[in-house]
């Protein structure tokens, strides 16, 4: 369970897992991953550590929902690992029903939203948008709407735990590791407090990590209006050399040299921009820096701790 700056939240969401955990199973741990909170969530988490079960990491710092969760599928012990947010947002009464698909046989159970309603027009046209290009790779497939609420076995847990990349993308690294999956719809609760800390600029943000971890449909994208723009050129070029020994018209001028160089710098530049995405990742990845810090950890789980844990 990431968390960051959920101090409102987490009594309530912590005594309704804890408790509904308890009914499934005899043996769990529950891992609160603090991603760098600048509120009371420490403290908060002082009455849930008395027990065994509930687990504390505090990263170093801020690194980001998707390292969090990384920090925790690090470090979860169990035959079964489930994500969910800290908001109370994932109801806890679908758990049974993710477990129980996960007895029939599903490596991992994933829940999709089955409307979003409740968003704005601007965050459904670009949650279209972005699941219309990251699906563009027909060798891995997202499942549209579904989030990091989800059941996961062993064996998926330890596929993405093998897996070294730096720029995590954790929707896209579900799907490409595979296994049998099954989808549940579920409408997502309303949010207890506070406010969510994904603006819309955070979100369009890993929108485009996740495109360009998955797909070179960029890349190709810019090569194809790199070609749709020679040929004009070459046309407009053809064009030119007819009206003036045709018709005889004189040659255009300045304007239009200038609207033309303005016009194939501007090509140029945003496909270099794109291009230095994919240099950039690749810069981050060769500098092998660890995906998260832990700061601090508290707690003792009520499982039993496994020999192949990597930190």
């Amino acid at each position: 369970m990431p968390a960051y700056n959920e101090a409102e939240n987490l009594p309530v969401v912590l005594a309704d897992v804890t408790r509904q955990l308890a009914e499934l199973t005899e043996r769990w741990e529950l891992i609160v991953v603090d991603d760098g909170s600048r509120d009371n969530t420490a403290q908060v988490m002082l009455p849930f550590l008395v027990q065994p079960g509930v687990r504390y990491l505090r990263l170093s710092r801020n690194f980001g929902k998707e390292a969090a969760l990384t920090a925790g599928i690090d470090h979860a012990e169990g035959d079964v690992v489930l994500l969910m947010d800290a908001d109370g947002q994932h109801p806890v009464t679908l758990l049974p029903r993710m477990l129980d698909a996960w007895a029939q046989g599903a490596d991992m159970v994933c829940a999709a939203r089955s409307s979003r309603a409740d968003e704005s027009w601007a965050k459904r046209a670009g949650t279209w948008l972005f699941y219309r290009l990251v699906n563009a790779n027909p060798s891995v497939q997202i499942p549209v709407d579904a989030g990091d609420f989800r059941l996961m076995d062993r064996n998926v847990v330890d596929a993405l735990k093998a897996l070294p990349e730096r720029n995590r993308f954790m929707k896209g690294l579900y799907a490409w590791v595979g296994f049998k999956t099954e989808i549940i719809d579920y409408l997502p609760s309303e949010r207890m407090a506070g406010q969510s800390s994904f603006s819309l600029r955070a979100l369009a943000r890993l929108a485009f990590t996740g495109v360009t971890a998955f797909s070179n449909l960029p890349l190709r994208l810019w090569s194809a209006v790199g070609m749709f723009v020679a040929l004009g050129a070459l046309g407009f070029a053809a064009w030119i050399i007819v009206e003036h020994f045709v018709h005889g018209h004189d040659v255009p001028g300045w304007a239009t040299l200038v609207t033309g160089m303005m016009l194939f710098s501007g090509v140029q530049l945003m496909s270099i921009g794109i291009l230095g995405e994919y240099v950039g990742r690749i810069f981050d990845e060769v500098k092998q820096r660890p995906v998260y810090v832990i700061g601090a950890s508290a707690g003792k789980g009520a499982l039993t701790p496994r020999t192949d844990r990597t930190a």
